[in-house]
């Protein structure tokens, strides 16, 4: 690892020089790349610049000890401790800080909720982790906009796509995708019976025009009028669109705009996400395996998350973390549970290896 951190070192000092230079200066393009990751290193260089600092304490107590007596060698011994416990703790900070970065950290975020296996059930389930992300968005200062909403019957959503602005919203929110399941009493039962049922959730990274490039021979546009729950109509003009990219079968339909362009403007946002995706798990059966068993196939005994009413309690099977504050985190409280599979997360990546 030190070997890596001195590259780092020489790669953060030539970064300091371009920065005062004023051809890069001039260059907009160039001074916003180097800026940027002069920024990432920053915080890398500081912890690795005091952990060199307490190194050379550490070895300079070491050598003021020999010939030391008295009362010095009991203060320079403490030095040489407290030294050597605060760079084991900046090592171990060290190895944290030098883990790839996840590239698509600061980019919008469009997460699809689907109703999926419950029947109304399931709907008005996808409505009630819409809206909790909404809440936890509020709580994180995060803007989130609706892309496009199916409302079902009775007031629950058939599927929702929304997308989430701000710095950390993928870090936190790249968690969230696969199957959830709720049990409790639906509203639709008479017996007070509890049902188990389950909705859908699918993260995407947002895809500029920079990341991917479709072209518009692959696409069939319809255009067609706006419908609501029960197929009624919910627009007098032909505004909806649905967009099939041919070689790949995706099919995207918005309808909440009032405009056609608009609606397409939106579909193409996501398609653009949902084909990027498709190329990044193409490129790796590891991104793929994940990718595959975000949604598996939507059903009960498949989940990544239990929200269980009568005891109170959200399970997150993936890493066995239990909260007994079940109206809390529907209220957006999520905080709790995206830290530890944060933590457990980054454990995992230690665990993989020294990243030096």
């Amino acid at each position: 690892m030190l070997d890596r951190l001195r590259l780092v070192a020489e790669e953060y000092d030539d970064l300091e020089r371009q920065l005062a230079d004023p051809e890069v200066i001039a260059d907009a393009d160039k001074l916003r790349v180097a800026s940027k990751r002069y920024n990432e290193l920053m915080p890398v260089i500081e912890a690795f610049r005091r952990y060199e600092g307490r190194l050379d304490d550490a070895e300079a107590a070491r050598e003021m000890l020999l010939d030391a007596e008295g009362d010095e060698k009991g203060l320079l011994q403490n030095e040489i401790d407290e030294a050597t416990a605060e760079t084991a703790s900046l090592e171990a900070e060290l190895r944290e800080l030098m883990l790839p970065k996840d590239p698509h950290d600061g980019k919008k975020v469009l997460v699809e909720i689907r109703g999926a296996e419950g029947g109304e059930e399931a709907n008005l389930f996808a409505r009630d982790l819409m809206e909790m992300y909404v809440s936890y968005a509020a709580r994180r200062g995060w803007k989130v906009a609706t892309l496009s909403s199916s409302p079902s019957e009775m007031g629950g959503v058939n599927e929702v796509t929304l997308e989430f602005a701000g710095d950390t919203a993928w870090r936190n929110l790249k968690f969230e995708g696969g199957p959830h399941r709720v049990q409790r009493v639906p509203v639709t039962e008479s017996q007070g019976r509890i049902h188990t049922s389950s909705a859908t959730v699918t993260v995407l990274p947002e895809a500029d025009e920079i990341d991917l490039t479709i072209d518009e021979r692959d696409l069939e546009v319809d255009v067609h009028r706006s419908s609501g729950p029960g197929g009624q109509s919910v627009n007098t003009t032909d505004s909806a669109v649905r967009l099939t990219h041919v070689p790949s079968g995706i099919v995207v339909s918005m309808q909440d705009e009032r405009s056609p362009l608009q609606n397409k403007a939106r579909a193409m946002q996501v398609l653009r996400a949902r084909l990027f995706d498709l190329a990044e798990r193409e490129r790796s059966a590891e991104l793929s395996a994940e990718r595959k068993a975000q949604v598996g196939g939507g059903g009960r005994s498949e989940k990544i998350r239990t929200y269980n009413f009568k005891e109170n309690r959200v399970t997150d099977h993936r890493i066995g973390f239990t909260l007994y504050r079940l109206a809390d985190v529907l209220a957006g409280d999520l905080q709790p549970i995206v830290d530890a599979l944060a933590a457990d997360e980054r454990a995992r990546l230690l665990a993989a290896g020294d990243p030096g």
